[in-house]
């Protein structure tokens, strides 16, 4: 097992490592991770409680995800580990031409254009079914409780719910967006720290969805109800894009770093990234953490693969290079050899021819997931599906409207998709799960959180507590307020354009578990930088 030699790491947060060896739940809010951690308890394996703590989310967390979100897993159970894409495409009927002939030249963040099929209730069932051990109806009942009668809302989630509404009351003025104020804002406001918030719309939806096995959203009367608020606002979801959805298992992808394996999910997740960024960074040697070397050629691999990505990555049937060729040893060196000591503006290579919720959940029988879900852009599309409670993802604002692009927009494509989970696993032994939530944040969070803990030997709580850095765009990089200022400008000095953030919220949440095989014993990290717990027993 990887020995930490970090364990006071000098930027970590007052909260210790966690450690446990019966069974483990890493997520951003106290009552889902309890939730999760109760079907454990109850004979349930990592799976059960991964779901229901998915599905917590949904009422714990509705400022970054929800029903109606998309959601992905990698799950290590018997010996392999299994990939899930749970995103949904884009309705049938859509095109360019449509959306352009109704006035816009990108696509929109708010309203019905950006709206896909919402993936993650069909995933929670998908995976209840293939690997699940307990009822999928006792899976839910935590979730359905805390949307029936309430919980108080904390610290991190109020300050997000306040920043939604404010934006939402400056730039949500049609007449389809009232059903979002009436479930989000329901006293003309949003919920205050401490204040007791609920939806019985949301614990009825829940309630048809653990009866039917997800089948009332995707078939029955929730699917109607969603149909029915599209076809009055001329929006392009159908009852048959609905009707027709399916999860599907996809096989895992990974690169080697440093002796683990690196697992993420295929585009059209943005997973790619992370890899070809570590596949670029396992050619240079790192002697020591703090200094603008390191973080400089992190910073300027990130960029080049960023770049690629956002350049190639999108449904994988759409996409011009395989995944292949963008991972192979020749062009991680053709793109290592355009790193030098002075910073880049990036641009895509050539390769050779040929608001988000994250949980990892570990129980004592060796099974474990990295589970990720989400709205997009905190609630989303803006729009609540009248009597239900469910919030609609924007997935389809990553669409192009460029018919020569990659990503570009067309009917039943998946979208280029943020959310990814991660897996770390060494000479086919699982190590564990984890994630960093947060946008185009992740595959730099991915990247920042495995280097710490494989090249610096920090433990997960303090991989996750260092402070981190995200590219944006260009040389323009954003640093943490306690990112240290002499590394910074050291960074500065080789043309970086370094920008200090003071909101913690650009930089991602994350969790991790870490599974030592020798002893059983698993240490677990969570996010310092919202409401983050571990339960563990």
């Amino acid at each position: 097992m990887q020995s930490f030699d970090y364990l006071d790491y000098p930027y970590s947060s007052q909260r210790m490592v966690s450690i446990a060896n019966r069974g483990m739940v890493a997520t951003s809010q106290p009552l889902a991770a309890q939730a999760g951690l109760d079907m454990l308890k109850q004979g349930g394996n990592a799976v059960d409680a991964a779901i229901a703590t998915a599905a917590a989310l949904t009422v714990v967390e509705p400022t970054s995800n929800g029903i109606g979100s998309d959601a992905f897993a990698l799950v290590w159970t018997k010996g392999k580990l299994y990939g899930l894409n749970g995103s949904g495409p884009s309705p049938d009927s859509i095109s360019i031409e449509k959306v352009r002939a109704k006035g816009y030249d990108d696509i929109p963040v708010h309203g019905w254009i950006p709206v896909t099929v919402p993936g993650a209730p069909g995933a929670w069932a998908e995976l209840s079914d293939q690997f699940g051990k307990l009822p999928f109806k006792e899976l839910l009942k935590p979730a359905i409780d805390y949307a029936e009668n309430g919980y108080p809302v904390s610290p991190t989630l109020g300050r997000f719910w306040t920043k939604a509404y404010q934006k939402y009351k400056e730039e949500l003025d049609g007449d389809e967006f009232k059903h979002w104020f009436h479930t989000f804002a329901p006293h003309g406001r949003p919920p205050q720290i401490g204040e007791v918030w609920k939806s019985t719309d949301h614990a009825d939806t829940l309630r048809s969805i653990a009866e039917t096995k997800a089948k009332s959203f995707y078939e029955g009367e929730i699917a109607e109800k969603i149909s029915r608020f599209s076809t009055q606002y001329d929006g392009f979801l159908t009852k048959k894009d609905l009707e027709t959805y399916r999860p599907e298992w996809v096989e895992p992808i990974s690169v080697n770093y440093r002796g683990y394996d690196v697992w993420e999910i295929p585009p059209n997740g943005q997973g790619l990234v992370a890899l070809m960024t570590l596949n670029m960074l396992k050619g240079f040697s790192f002697s020591e953490k703090e200094s603008a070397d390191t973080y400089h050629k992190q910073m300027e691999a990130m960029k080049l693969a960023f770049t690629d990505g956002q350049t190639y990555i999108t449904d994988k049937k759409d996409m011009r290079h395989s995944t292949e060729q963008l991972l192979s040893d020749t062009y991680a060196q053709k793109r290592r050899n355009c790193i030098h000591d002075t910073a880049l503006t990036p641009k895509p290579g050539q390769p050779p021819k040929g608001g988000t919720v994250y949980l990892a959940t570990a129980d004592q029988y060796g099974n474990m997931i990295s589970f990720i879900q989400s709205n997009y852009m905190g609630f989303g599309s803006g729009l609540v599906v009248p009597g239900t409670g469910i919030a609609l993802q924007n997935r389809g604002h990553n669409f192009s409207l460029n018919p020569s692009h990659d990503n570009a927009l067309k009917g039943g494509k998946r979208t280029y998709h943020t959310i990814i989970p991660g897996f770390l696993t060494k000479n086919n032994i699982p190590i564990g799960p984890f994630g960093v939530m947060g946008g185009f944040m992740q595959p730099q969070g991915h990247v920042q959180v495995l280097v710490n803990m494989i090249d610096f030997k920090l433990n997960p709580q303090a991989a996750l507590d260092a402070p981190r850095w995200q590219w944006r765009k260009g040389k323009e990089i954003a640093v943490e307020s306690t990112f240290p200022s002499y590394i910074a400008e050291g960074l500065v000095r080789k043309g970086h354009d370094i920008q200090t953030e003071l909101e913690k919220g650009e930089f991602g949440r994350g969790q991790i578990i870490w599974r030592d095989h020798e002893t059983g014993t698993l240490y677990g990290g969570t996010e310092s930088r919202t409401d983050g717990a571990i339960s563990s027993y």
